[in-house]
Formats: C-alpha cells, sequence, structure tokens
C-alpha cells in the first residue's frame, strides 16, 4: 500500500478508517502506528476513525516517551518496534469475533485452511484489566515477535509487520478465521 508521495500518516488514516468500515472497530475504538524513519506516527487518543486526519496522529520518538495526547498504547507499539526491527507497522482492533473466541480459554487455533496457513497457533494473553497499562508492552511486543497476531483475551487484536497493508491483511484475515470458527461452533450446537 502506497500513496503518491509515500505519505506515511495519509496511509495510516486510510487503513484505519478501513479497520472502522468493515466492523473492526467502533467510532473510538483500536488504534494504530506507522513507522517512519526514527519515530512512528501513532493516533491520538480517543479519536474517531470516522474523521481522524492525518495531521491529527502523533510523532512519537522510537526512543523517548510518547508525548501528551498519544493514544493509550503508543507505549506498547514503541515496544513492538523495539522488540521486532523489521515491523514498519502496528494495528489493534476490536474484531467481535476474534474476542468472542478468546473468551473460553486457551489460545486460538484457526480451523480454516487460510488461517491455518497464516496462523497456526494465535497466542492469547491474559492480561488482567488493572494491569493492563503496566504489563501489555512488554506482553505484546514478546508475542509478536514471534507471531503475525495476538489477542488480548476479552479486549483485542494486535498484529504487526512489515508493511501497512500486510498488517491490515493481518487482522482481517484472523477476524475472518474467527467468524468461521464461530460459524462452525453455532452449526455443530445447532446439528
Amino acid at each position: 500500500m502506497s500513496l503518491p508521495g509515500g505519505d506515511a500518516r495519509a496511509e495510516l488514516v486510510r487503513c484505519y478508517r478501513w479497520l472502522r468500515q468493515h466492523g473492526l472497530n467502533d467510532s473510538h475504538s483500536g488504534n494504530a502506528s506507522v513507522r517512519d524513519g526514527d519515530c512512528a506516527w501513532v493516533t491520538p487518543t480517543g479519536c474517531c476513525g470516522d474523521t481522524l486526519q492525518p495531521e491529527q496522529l502523533l510523532r512519537c520518538p522510537l526512543d523517548a516517551a510518547p508525548p501528551a495526547g498519544a493514544s493509550l498504547d503508543a507505549p506498547l507499539h514503541l515496544a513492538v518496534y523495539a522488540a521486532s526491527p523489521a515491523a514498519r507497522a502496528v494495528l489493534h482492533s476490536h474484531g467481535p469475533h476474534s474476542i468472542a473466541m478468546t473468551l473460553g480459554g486457551g489460545d486460538f487455533r484457526p480451523q480454516d485452511f487460510e488461517g491455518r496457513y497464516y496462523f497456526p497457533e494465535v497466542p492469547v494473553l491474559d492480561i488482567p484489566h488493572e494491569a493492563y497499562v503496566a504489563r501489555s508492552p512488554a506482553a505484546v511486543a514478546a508475542a509478536l515477535a514471534s507471531h503475525r497476531v495476538c489477542i488480548v483475551r476479552g479486549h483485542g487484536v494486535y498484529a504487526a509487520a512489515e508493511t501497512l497493508d500486510l498488517a491490515y491483511k493481518w487482522t482481517c484475515s484472523l477476524e475472518s478465521s474467527a467468524r468461521i470458527a464461530w460459524l462452525a461452533r453455532v452449526a455443530r450446537l445447532g446439528g
């Protein structure tokens, strides 16, 4: 995915809007970042996926604390970039099927062909709500250092990749696999 002039901020906003438009985030959930040289552009806290503009993104140096107003997950994004030097994009979404499939315990193992091809196993992290801010950066960064995606149980999906396009692909593919697993579960219960 590349826009004229290679504007990383415009690409990030476009991808963040797609997450909202395709039901992977509600109007104000999730967050996203893209690495751009010695910094990352990060969505602001509480931003709206429908109206976010490139100039609203916050510049976060890779080796410093995020500025005021950056997403609550900005330290997590920076930790992922530190743990995975090849990563150029991190997306956090709230796909309903992906989250639902984590509520029963254990890691998520897709049942469909594409899901098994991309994600033989998706780590599901147990991070207590009250410890999320303190523990999520290290836990998610460690999981994404060896997996394309991970899920914080009951909370949401994190994807890291070399491009925004790939991070978006992993996010969408995981939600598709989770939807298929959910439908298969419902079919077994109803049949």
